[in-house]
């Protein structure tokens, strides 16, 4: 028994002998040697733009890329990407990817072409690079052939216009939207190109502005009810909209209001139910949009309390939808 407990002390002197070993186990730290485009990425000049991005992955890089190439040009943008790429053995082959994109500004679209992806390396732990390059003299001709086709566009459709005031207004209100990145863009324009006359457009967007507010001082409209009151919400919403009210013109148009009234009573208050038929005409007589509205009227005070409860039925059906959909007219 005693040589037993002997021997386990001995085994014991040992192991604790190893423990104060000074050898120790040591991992190799992971490391990768970052590129010499990434630590010195190109600078632009006079004929080439050059911008590096980061991300989480490729799309993100690129994004963050393109708009640092375009914050250069004063411009903030985002972008949508899509991309094909081969893996193989952990890296990314770029000369395989197709890259397509579509780059515009938070409010105001801009496009920028003409890129292209010279570099993409993965930095390990879900860091992704890319770096890009744009020809200054290209990315200008692009940007100037796709203005002249919007502004050969424009005079196409108002050839095209039908003489009705109300058309027209509507027509060049749209075009204010859609042109309103137009000022962006000449701005980079003239980055990329110090001689470059912006005087052409800007004409074409001062025209869209001067119609649009043409027509929208001029038209009016006149609303009837045969209800009392019940043509002042519609009223107010129209002159909120800049429009006039009055009784004729020949930018006029009348919007009927002809409302079936009925008696009811619930829960202790009179109802006054109200179907409106709502009709826009023109200065010709012909109805050009028509809606139809229910609401419900009350009051604890009697019938013809609750008849006027429906101006205030109707004034918050104004605030909540809205008086293009109230009218079912796009204005």
């Amino acid at each position: 028994m005693s040589k037993v407990i002997v021997s386990v002390f001995i085994l014991v002197g040992i192991l604790l002998s190893g423990c104060g070993s000074s050898t120790q186990l040591e991992v190799a730290p992971l490391s990768q040697e970052l590129p010499a485009w990434y630590q010195t990425p190109p600078l632009s000049n006079t004929s080439t733009l050059y911008a590096m991005g980061e991300g989480k992955d490729k799309k993100e890089a690129l994004t963050n890329a393109l708009s640092y190439m375009a914050s250069t040009l004063s411009v903030s943008i985002s972008s949508t990407y899509r991309a094909k790429t081969t893996v193989k053995e952990g890296s990314i082959n770029s000369q395989e990817g197709e890259y397509n994109s579509d780059v515009s500004s938070d409010v105001k679209e801009i496009r920028i072409s003409n890129y292209e992806v010279i570099q993409a390396q993965s930095l390990g732990f879900k860091k992704y690079a890319v770096l890009i390059r744009s020809d200054k003299s290209k990315l200008f001709t692009s940007l100037q052939q796709e203005l002249e086709q919007r502004i050969s566009l424009l005079h196409s459709k108002q050839r095209s216009l039908s003489a009705d005031a109300l058309t027209k207004y509507l027509f060049y209100k749209e075009q204010k939207k859609e042109f309103e990145d137009v000022p962006n863009t000449l701005v980079v324009m003239k980055e990329l190109n110090a001689r470059f006359d912006s005087s052409k457009y800007l004409q074409a967007l001062s025209e869209i502005d001067k119609n649009y507010k043409y027509y929208q001082s001029n038209i009016s409209f006149s609303v009837s009810s045969n209800v009392q009151n019940l043509n002042t919400p519609i009223e107010k919403a129209l002159s909120e909209k800049s429009f006039h009210i009055s009784s004729s013109g020949k930018m006029h148009y009348k919007v009927v209001i002809d409302t079936a009234v009925s008696k009811a009573n619930a829960y202790g208050f009179t109802l006054a139910r109200a179907e409106l038929h709502i009709m826009t005409k023109n200065s010709k007589g012909v109805n050009i949009a028509s809606n139809v509205l229910h609401l419900v009227g009350q009051s604890s005070q009697g019938y013809e309390v609750a008849r006027q409860d429906l101006v205030r039925q109707l004034n918050e059906k104004i605030q909540k939808d809205g008086i293009d959909k109230v009218l079912n007219l796009n204005i």
